[in-house]
Formats: C-alpha cells, sequence, structure tokens
C-alpha cells in the first residue's frame, strides 16, 4: 500500500507572500520530494503544486479601516481553514507574513497539537512591539529574513532561525543590458517605473496619484518613457480604469502618455529602469536588490495612518531606509505625496548621478548581508517538523 504524501499547511495572503511561499516550497520540495502542500496559496506556490482551498485576494486588503469591510468574509475564510486543517491535520503548519491573518491560525493550530511556523517576521522592530507577545504564543518556530531580527527573538524567547531574505538568494545580479533586451527596451532611452501597489485595493488608493504624477514628470522631461508591471487582470482593470478616468491615452496615435504596461516582468522592469517611483511595501527591497534607484510613497487613510504612526518605531517606512538606518531613499507620504511633490523627487533623482549612485552603493552593501543560502537554511530549520517529531522546536 502507498505511503500517504506528508502534508504541510501554507498560508500566504498576497503577491508578495506568493513569492516566497513559492521559494519556501520550491527548497522543501528538493529537500524532501513527495511533500503537499494545502492551504491558500497564490498563482506562484500553485504553479508548484499547492492546492489553495481558498483565494489568495480574499485576504488582500490593506490598513485597518479598509479591512473592515471585508473582516466578515476574512473571519469565515480563517475559521472554515482551521476546520479543514484540524480534520487534515498537516505534518505542520506555515504562516507567510500577513500575520492578523496567520498568527491567529497559528495559535490554535499550535495549541491543538499542530506544529506552526511563521515565516517573515511581523515588523515588530518597525511598530507594534508588542506583537512579540503573541508571535511567542502563536509559533512553534519562526524564519526569521532580517538580521537584526535574531537579537530581539533571542530576548523574547521564541525559537527562531535567520534565513537570509529569499529574495536575497533567488535573484540573479541586475543586469540592465540583458533587461532591457529582453522588454524590447531602447538601449538609450531614459525609463521609469512606477509600482503603485500589487493589492487591488492598494492600486485602488494610489493609481490615480501615480499616473497624474506621471503626467507632469513627462512635462518636464518628455524622453522620459514609463513602464508599469501589473501582477494579474484584476489590477491591470483597476489600472486601466484610472487612466480612463484621468483621460489618459498610452496606445495608438492619440496616445498622450508613453506608458507601458506590462504583465509580470517587474523584477526586469527594475533591472531596466533609471529609477523608480513605488508604493513602501517589499518592492521597495526588489528595488534594493537590483540596483534600482527610486523615491518611496504611500497614502493611507487619515485614520489609518493616525494609528500607523502613534505605534511606530522607526523614522521611516522604507525597508531600504530601515536596513541602512538612514534616510538613503527619499519618503513622500500622506499629504506631502502630490503629484507636484512627487515629480518633483523624480526629477531631481533622475538630474542627479551621484544621488543614484549613492543609493545603489548603500543597496549593494545590504545585499551582502541579506544574501545566505536560504534555501538550505529553510530545510535545516523544518526538517525536524518534516521527520515526524509533533515537539519540534
Amino acid at each position: 500500500m502507498a505511503k500517504s504524501p506528508l502534508q504541510v499547511g501554507i498560508v500566504a495572503g498576497e503577491a508578495s507572500g506568493d513569492l516566497l511561499g513559492s521559494l519556501l516550497i520550491d527548497a522543501l520540495k528538493h529537500a524532501q520530494p513527495g511533500l503537499e502542500f494545502v492551504g491558500i496559496a497564490g498563482p506562484k506556490m500553485q504553479a508548484l503544486g499547492a492546492k489553495s482551498w481558498f483565494p489568495m485576494q480574499a485576504l488582500s486588503v490593506r490598513g485597518y479601516v479598509e479591512a473592515l469591510g471585508s473582516l466578515r468574509k476574512i473571519l469565515a475564510i480563517r475559521r472554515a481553514l482551521h476546520r479543514q486543517l484540524l480534520q487534515t491535520r498537516p505534518q505542520v503548519f506555515i504562516g507567510v507574513d500577513a500575520p492578523d491573518f496567520n498568527l491567529v491560525l497559528e495559535e490554535k493550530l499550535k495549541r491543538a497539537g499542530i506544529p506552526s511556523v511563521h515565516f517573515v517576521s511581523p515588523s515588530v522592530w518597525a511598530w507594534r512591539p508588542k506583537r512579540i507577545n503573541k508571535v511567542r504564543r502563536a509559533v512553534s518556530h519562526a524564519l526569521l529574513i532580517f538580521p537584526f531580527e535574531e537579537d530581539i527573538y533571542r530576548q523574547a524567547g521564541i525559537p527562531a532561525t535567520y534565513v537570509g531574505h529569499p529574495l536575497a538568494h533567488a535573484l540573479p545580479a541586475p543586469n540592465r543590458t540583458a533587461a532591457r533586451e529582453m522588454l524590447g527596451l531602447q538601449t538609450n532611452a531614459e525609463y521609469v517605473v512606477l509600482m503603485p501597489g500589487s493589492r487591488p485595493g492598494e492600486l485602488e488608493a494610489l493609481a490615480r496619484l501615480f499616473i497624474e504624477t506621471a503626467k507632469k514628470l513627462v512635462e518636464k522631461r518628455p524622453q522620459t518613457r514609463l513602464l508599469i508591471p501589473l501582477v494579474n487582470r484584476e489590477t491591470r482593470q483597476i489600472f486601466e480604469r484610472s487612466l480612463y478616468e484621468a483621460q489618459v491615452t498610452i496606445d495608438g496615435e492619440h496616445a498622450n502618455l508613453p506608458l507601458r504596461i506590462l504583465y509580470g516582468h517587474a523584477h526586469e522592469a527594475l533591472q531596466a529602469a533609471d529609477a523608480a517611483l513605488i508604493a513602501s511595501g517589499t518592492a521597495t527591497l526588489e528595488a534594493l536588490l537590483l540596483d534600482c534607484p527610486h523615491v518611496i510613497t504611500y497614502k493611507v487613510p487619515w485614520l489609518t495612518w493616525q494609528i500607523m504612526r502613534r505605534q511606530a518605531l522607526q523614522p521611516w517606512i522604507g525597508l531600504p531606509n530601515i536596513l541602512a538606518a538612514d534616510s538613503v531613499v527619499p519618503e513622500i507620504i500622506q499629504k506631502q505625496a502630490t503629484p507636484e511633490a512627487l515629480a518633483q523627487a523624480m526629477e531631481h533623482l533622475l538630474n542627479d548621478d551621484i544621488a543614484r549612485k549613492k543609493q545603489i552603493e548603500v543597496f549593494r552593501q545590504q545585499r551582502a548581508r541579506l544574501k545566505r543560502n536560504t534555501p538550505a537554511l529553510i530545510a535545516h530549520a523544518l526538517q525536524p517538523f518534516l521527520s515526524g517529531d509533533r515537539h519540534a522546536t
């Protein structure tokens, strides 16, 4: 009689988590072929065989206030997922980021005797530091992606392993020439990447700001060409609707903005670009790893911002600045984030070779800190859970 495959529960809540989850799945499958992954997965994880019982998009909500409208649906999904995982009893459950969703689920599963691992620590070093207590209750082990997190977890008495950042391991050394050739871009033209976010709610909130900024930038620099990588059909439709509302045409003889929409290819676009305008989040780290100078922006509703601001521990919101503990990348957020201010910041960055080179120099220093043999470290940390030892820590 054939032996049933070991099952791993896993949940990712948005595009960045899907990418990290796919790298984790790939690492574990190479170390231990035959594992079965079930839970909530995005397209990259599903391409590696993960079964998604619920759509990942249902969890892709930004901010406190915005989440309220989806709260009932999200809670119902978590209850149903919890019941299903208790029935199937996977060898281990892995929550990939999405701490507000995953930590509650992890705590319940841990109490029920299913080991729980959290991959990507909540940003307790940036804001809401008391969440470390929730992490302690919820997890059997944590996989950390930033080097400064090790001391925090050690002091909190939480079993944890620093595995490096999966993207730092997975992404190749930046190659601007190859990226431009792959995307069919002109060798000597000036390109700017727009990255207003991967979640639908984020894009709804920020698309128009990015479009108006692009219009003002091109008015000042007619030679600039624009690229926007979008992750799926839904985000493309949202962005195209924003273009229509802004009376912008990008195709045909009546085009009035030199903008090209890409389906995916965010990494190639960042390598190819002279600079980028990026909504704060994982994309800023991707820009760091791919040597793309950029400006960071973000806007959330007033109430969400007040809650975040009061709990902040860092003067920065962008990962490149937090990693460097310095204001390396300009951050223009909230009321200051107007099309005029953002276009001016982008124009300054494009005009200033020294500023761009300084960003890239710091980026390379931080990339060296983040680059480890991440797949091997993940596989080693999780091996006790996959060997049948329910009491692994």
